[in-house]
């Protein structure tokens, strides 16, 4: 009777392992990419544009009888989820140009703190004890890495940890959505939809603020490249791939790896170490968000056992 639960996680466990270790170098290529003078929202456009040219043959070629069967409601779900990841790239690959990658990413981290609060305002679960005090930890930690940066960076590196946050709301409902639909459409589909949705979003701002894609030195070009095979196609697939099998929130748990990779790829690399109080603020937030996103995976999870049981 346990033996389908556990056998039906195990792999998307291992693809959201694969998902956080590829994802965790994102900030530092687009750092690289930064350094050769491609503007952030360039990169962003970029990234999805080779991710959709990637991810939508397969999904006209594999998917046809679905996508002859598509709602007009999916469609729009999916289109919706591109907007919204187009949202977070953009406002989190800007946030990279005012701020470090420790606070860049560890602020962006904070969508299981989004998903739990939609959670309790769209569907009118209840809070635990447990959520309340990861929310509260993480909102103390918030405020000490947030005075560190205005201390250091002054409003510049506020508006970055802002930008941060916005990315980090974006890429909650990013998550909600493709829970919903993951339950119901393939990954092809879901991800070609989404990516070129995103794809499209993206380059129209940039053509509406008049940036460049073009021009750039060869080495800007070789960073965005590894940017969309790796943390895109590898990494968010991955993501959208467990979607289907585990719930938004635990999604984010695992994604809390991300920052602690950054953070230890960008002292070698780039040779940005960290405060004291930005690792104390950092651990703050990042235990919050776990135990808050923990007690809320637990609980659903414990309903959803209790309903295939049911079922079976």
């Amino acid at each position: 009777m346990n033996a389908r639960p556990v056998e039906k996680r195990a792999v998307p466990a291992a693809a959201l392992a694969l998902g956080v270790a590829a994802v965790s170098s994102a900030a530092i290529l687009i750092t690289f990419a930064r350094a050769q003078g491609l503007p952030a929202l360039s990169i962003a456009a970029l990234r999805m544009a080779i991710a959709a040219l990637v991810v939508a043959p397969v999904a006209l070629l594999r998917c046809r009888t679905e996508i002859c069967a598509l709602s007009a409601r999916d469609l729009g779900l999916g289109v919706l989820s591109g907007i919204l990841l187009a949202l977070h790239f953009g406002f989190w690959t800007s946030s990279l140009d005012s701020t470090s990658i420790m606070s860049s990413v560890v602020f962006v981290s904070t969508n299981p703190l989004f998903v739990v609060a939609a959670s309790m305002l769209l569907f009118k679960e209840r809070l635990r004890s447990a959520t309340l005090a990861g929310i509260g930890a993480a909102v103390i930690g918030g405020v000490v890495v947030g005075l560190a940066d205005v201390g250091q960076g002054g409003a510049a590196t506020a508006r970055g940890d802002l930008q941060a946050l916005l990315g980090a709301v974006a890429a909650s409902g990013y998550l909600l959505v493709g829970r919903r639909l993951r339950t119901r459409m393939s990954l092809p589909l879901y991800v070609g939809i989404a990516y070129v949705t995103a794809a499209a979003a993206l380059l129209s701002v940039v053509g509406v603020t008049r940036l460049r894609l073009a021009g750039y030195p060869a080495e800007g070009y070789l960073w965005v490249l590894l940017l969309a095979i790796g943390p895109q196609i590898l990494g968010h697939t991955a993501y959208n791939y467990a979607l289907k099998y585990v719930s938004a929130t635990f999604v984010t748990v695992t994604l809390l790896g991300e920052p602690i990779g950054a953070t230890l790829l960008a002292i070698p690399l780039l040779s940005q170490v960290p405060t004291w109080s930005r690792i104390v603020g950092g651990i703050c937030i990042l235990a919050g968000i776990f135990l808050a996103a923990r007690a809320e995976a637990g609980s659903k999870g414990a309903r959803e056992q209790g309903k295939w049981q049911r079922s079976v």
